[in-house]
């Protein structure tokens, strides 16, 4: 069930992605351009998304969800330097190119040498994250 509902919110999340046209690095590209030709559309998509999420979450948290799952009662998650140099990677990936992991693994559906160049340095840097040990990088929390 688990799986099935997964798959659903998937596709859901890819059909959203196609309708508001953030499947087009041109239109995330022109949201992050605020001192050019700003275009506030993503504030729109993701505006809302986020305030659905976190009402869901306050009504549910700190009990199961419908499929069996804890929803924690609270965040627990570490604020150390790996976070944040993987932040500001991710984000100048995403400023560079437009793309954001959702968006390229829709676009793997009809793939064209720019999505997949982009998949294929979003794979190196999973790889990377494992294989520097936390010890091992050099970062302070």
């Amino acid at each position: 069930m688990k799986v099935v509902a997964a798959f659903v919110c998937g596709i859901v999340f890819a059909a959203g992605l196609a309708l508001s046209g953030m499947l087009q690095p041109a239109k995330v590209l022109g949201f992050l351009d605020v001192f050019g030709r700003w275009d506030p559309s993503l504030a729109f998509v993701m505006g809302p998304a986020v305030g659905i999420y976190l009402a869901l979450w306050r009504w549910r948290r700190g009990r199961p969800s419908p499929w069996g799952s804890p929803v924690p009662a609270e965040s627990h998650c570490e604020l150390d330097g790996r976070l944040f140099a993987g932040a500001a990677i991710f984000g100048l990936g995403w400023g560079l190119t437009g793309i954001c992991p959702g968006p390229a693994l829709v676009n793997l559906v009809a793939p064209n040498g720019y999505f997949l160049a982009f998949m294929v340095a979003q794979l190196v840097g999973v790889a990377l994250s494992f294989a520097v040990p936390k010890a091992a990088s050099g970062l302070k929390p």
